[in-house]
């Protein structure tokens, strides 16, 4: 009987086992194209009727092991890389989606996914609709359409940090036909693995937590290999009938359980290219290695500062999940009990002016676009990351206009907490 490793042991030795006299380390293979011997050999792997390497835009060596790695550690079937995680959440929703199709979706998402489910989706003909992810069982269903192919939402949201019931939403998307699509980027598979959860397919945004050290830009899609896409096939013809660009092939018929990632590579790969080079899936891999490591004392560390800020008179409110107050704190022991993420949402008396002067004082934490790696980093969302929402939405997204996003990094949480402390007295707060 096989072993069944730990999360912390997958993030070193999942997806590639070096034979004798190879490198202990994945190796970059930094190659657009692979050789062969015959036009056959070719052509079967241009018909999908063989496995291997033809062309770096459709699949790499380097890119397949640490997709691997990552579908070990989330617990699903197969992964694919993608450039960045905006491309990742857009392949996930397009591979089964397609103009005259509907798509709901969860409101507090990060600004870039609010923005290509409501802006740009529309234009390619798919219509999307935002719900609130705490509303009741019957408001959720009452979105449900008969063109509706995907259920989404972000385990932890960004820039808010609320928890996402993943069980509840799963049960409700499979009653009525459809996928869940979980974005896990926040808390990781070492704090949450979605699919055990109900989830389908799984999401990352690998810039953040599972690079970690703010190198490369890239996403992934993790498939769990469990939704039956042939028991719904009207739904998703795209999987379930004949694709003729490659003879006539039926993906669920010729790959089964790989047929959902399949499809993402061959087609939406092939046609789109969002690939992610070789050499940022190794730097990936090394953020990986450390992963579990690194989460436990992001964690630790968030939890003492955001129990010092919750303390602090300035402090208007708080939203992170591992403290006893928080309105998630519930849900955040059921999912992710041995912590969540670095990121914590708050504001300050005196609104976005105070926020602004606090921000502007702070000298260890700085101020940048990014989140979640091993520098504490803060943002004001409503000036940066979502300043092309209006209010109403950024209240309909869940993100108040005083909202800061404190991302928690590797330096000493006391340092962080001095930091803290002499920005708060420079702001006058």
């Amino acid at each position: 009987m096989k072993q069944k490793l730990h999360p912390s042991t997958l993030c070193v030795q999942a997806g590639y086992e070096p034979a004798n006299g190879e490198p202990r380390q994945m190796p970059i293979i930094q190659s657009t194209t692979f050789k062969y011997t015959t036009s056959d050999e070719m052509g079967r792997l241009f018909d999908l009727e063989a496995s291997g390497y033809f062309y770096t835009r459709l699949q790499n060596p380097t890119n397949d092991r640490v997709a691997a790695r990552l579908a070990a550690l989330e617990g699903g079937v197969a992964g694919m890389l993608t450039s960045s995680g905006q491309a990742a959440n857009f392949f996930a929703c397009f591979n089964i989606c397609e103009a005259g199709d509907h798509m709901i979706t969860t409101s507090a998402i990060y600004g870039g996914t609010y923005n290509l489910f409501g802006v740009t989706f529309p234009k390619m003909g798919i219509e999307v609709t935002f719900i609130d992810q705490n509303a009741s069982d019957e408001e959720i269903e009452a979105a449900f359409r008969p063109n509706t192919k995907l259920l989404f939402g972000e385990t932890l949201t960004n820039p808010g940090v609320r928890v996402l019931d993943v069980e509840r939403l799963a049960r409700i998307a499979h009653k009525h036909g459809v996928p869940l699509i979980v974005d896990n980027t926040f808390p990781t598979p070492v704090h949450l693995r979605p699919i055990e959860w109900g989830a389908d397919i799984v999401t990352h945004s690998t810039t953040k937590y599972l690079d970690g050290h703010g190198t490369t830009v890239g996403g992934a899609i993790i498939d769990s290999g469990n939704f039956d896409w042939e028991a719904h096939a009207d739904k998703f013809p795209g999987l379930t009938t004949p694709d003729e660009s490659y003879h006539g092939l039926t993906y669920t018929k010729k790959f089964g359980k790989l047929a959902y990632i399949t499809k993402a590579t061959s087609q939406l790969m092939r046609d789109l290219g969002s690939i992610q080079s070789p050499q940022n899936a190794f730097y990936l891999n090394l953020g990986i290695q450390t992963l579990a490591v690194r989460m436990k004392h992001i964690c630790e560390s968030a939890q003492q500062i955001a129990e010092f800020l919750a303390a602090q008179p300035s402090v208007k409110w708080i939203q992170y999940p591992g403290l006893a107050s928080d309105p998630d704190h519930a849900l955040a022991q059921k999912y992710m009990p041995d912590g969540t993420c670095g990121v914590m949402a708050l504001g300050l008396k005196g609104g976005r002016d105070a926020a602004i002067r606090f921000m502007d004082a702070l000298r260890l934490v700085t101020i940048e676009t990014h989140v979640a790696d091993c520098y504490t980093c803060i943002l004001h969302p409503a000036s940066h990351t979502h300043r092309q929402l209006s209010d109403q939405q950024l209240h309909e997204a869940g993100i108040d206009p005083d909202l800061m996003r404190l991302s928690i990094g590797l330096e000493d949480p006391r340092d962080i907490i001095e930091d803290i402390k002499q920005a708060l007295a420079a702001a006058g707060l």
